[in-house]
């Protein structure tokens, strides 16, 4: 844990109890804060209590008392509305925080010699797998790295702060929204796509949200930012005739004169403008695809910035486990392959899975974000057959229309089973089950993971059912 002392001997008010709430509350609480802890949830409520969080009705309290509010990422700040506990803390003049700025005022009030390296991840898309793949370089670099933010353990459960400390933050734009004093040595931004449009309202708040990862940024810094859509293109060019910080484009479909590219599986490092290849990617599995040579290339730009060798990269990707819920092979059961992409909740991170797959048993569908699956048209003939489950089925029927073989499967135990039923009859030679939804999982799970984990579960029960398991299970 990182105790926060800021604000110790005052009263701090917490919104929100799930992972970052907690995180917060008991952090807080270790730095000497009187934590004010609570949720609109009751079920919530109770599951802090049980971890050692008491509760506490901030709606009774005078809000005057409070020196801060730490708002959990997903309380609504402005659109469609902001939150009531957002309008109480307004009019009161509380400043509302986030636990990613609580753990930046905490790096922030270390002596320079002190603080640990920071480095950031953002993007609609392969956030989660940049940020575990650069702690993995480091690591096998022999570096002292966490890893954590939005992925994983909350920022403020990770092991105390010191200098010779890498921490690898995978950052939301909900996260950013509400940070303002984060310092990042290396800043990554991948990607923009249409995504949280609820939440942020339009594509100019959304972009806004994300361009303050570079907030803070000095000359000693670095922003890796991919340059293969048009917004981040645009604030590649932006940040590089600004002059302020160090700026390695990244791309998987142009060669770059002075950047990292990855193109026909290998990375090509420019970034002293003399291009030289430096990793084989096929030779790292769990790193198929040209969404995947995106996230090596940024990877290996922002830890070459950290000065880790070259050769110490390359190998690292090698050896690179792969995320869980993310092109994760589950089984080879009589032949057929599973594979679960459940992370796949928009239809731009569904086009990366397809577009790994020549041919597939595609299972789709939960609740659905704007742009439904009509980007997806160019991969509807590499479908053998789609199962439709959950909320949007409906909707990405009338799509699919005389374009695919539809079931409607309703549910993900009846899509596992004709999935595997309809690609051992197939005949083909090595035919693939994937699952990888292009939606939210809300209507029918708990989570995304709790969705792959469903999947996972179902798929090893047709093993157990007298189907033969044949290797690569991950």
């Amino acid at each position: 844990m990182i105790p926060i002392t800021e604000f110790k001997g005052r009263d701090v008010a917490v919104f929100g109890l799930a992972r970052t709430g907690l995180a917060a509350a008991r952090a807080l609480s270790a730095g000497g804060a009187r934590v004010h802890a609570w949720d609109d949830s009751d079920v919530t409520r109770a599951s802090a209590v049980a971890a050692g969080v008491p509760v506490s009705d901030i709606n009774s309290r005078d809000w005057r008392n409070f020196a801060a509010l730490i708002l959990s990422p997903g309380v609504p700040l402005t659109f469609p509305e902001p939150h009531r506990v957002v309008t109480l803390a307004e009019a009161t003049a509380v400043p509302i925080l986030s636990d990613i700025e609580l753990f930046a005022r905490a790096v922030n009030a270390l002596p320079a010699a002190q603080r640990p390296k920071l480095i950031g991840v953002t993007g609609t898309n392969g956030k989660s797998t940049t940020s575990a793949l650069i702690a993995h370089i480091l690591k096998a670099a022999g570096k002292d790295a966490r890893l954590g933010g939005n992925i994983g353990e909350a920022i403020l459960d990770l092991p105390p702060l010191h200098a010779g400390a890498y921490y690898v933050i995978e950052l939301s734009s909900f996260q950013l929204d509400i940070t303002s004093s984060l310092r990042l040595d290396v800043a990554v931004w991948l990607n923009t796509t249409p995504d949280h449009l609820d939440r942020h309202g339009d594509m100019t708040a959304y972009v806004a949200a994300k361009k303050r990862i570079f907030l803070n940024q000095g000359a000693a810094d670095w922003a890796v930012i991919g340059v293969d859509d048009p917004h981040c293109a645009m604030i590649c060019t932006t940040l590089t005739r600004a002059g302020v910080q160090h700026v390695a484009p990244i791309s998987s479909g142009q060669v770059l004169g002075r950047g990292v590219s990855a193109l026909d599986g290998k990375i090509v490092d420019g970034l002293n403008g003399r291009s030289e290849v430096v990793a084989e990617l096929a030779s790292a599995p769990a790193l198929a695809g040209k969404h995947n040579a995106q996230n090596a290339a940024a990877a290996y730009a922002a830890t070459r910035a950290l000065g880790v060798d070259a050769r110490v990269i390359a190998d690292a990707m090698k050896t690179f486990p792969g995320l869980p819920h993310r092109l994760e092979r589950v089984a080879t059961i009589e032949g057929v392959r599973f594979v679960n992409d459940s992370k796949a909740t928009n239809a731009n991170a569904a086009a990366q899975a397809l577009a790994v797959y020549p041919r597939v048993y595609w299972i789709a569908g939960g609740v659905a974000k704007e742009g439904g699956i009509e980007d997806l048209a160019p991969f509807f003939p590499r479908m053998a057959k789609v199962y439709l489950i959950g909320q949007s089925a409906g909707d990405f029927s009338d799509v699919l229309r005389g374009k695919a073989s539809v079931t409607m499967a309703g549910n993900l135990e009846t899509a596992v089973k004709r999935a595997f039923a309809d690609a051992k009859a197939s005949g083909e030679p090595h035919p693939i089950v994937l699952l990888s939804p292009a939606c939210a999982s809300f209507d029918q799970f708990r989570s995304y993971e709790d969705r792959g984990d469903q999947f996972k579960k179902l798929v090893l029960a047709l093993a157990g059912s007298g189907a033969s398991m044949n290797g690569d299970a991950a």
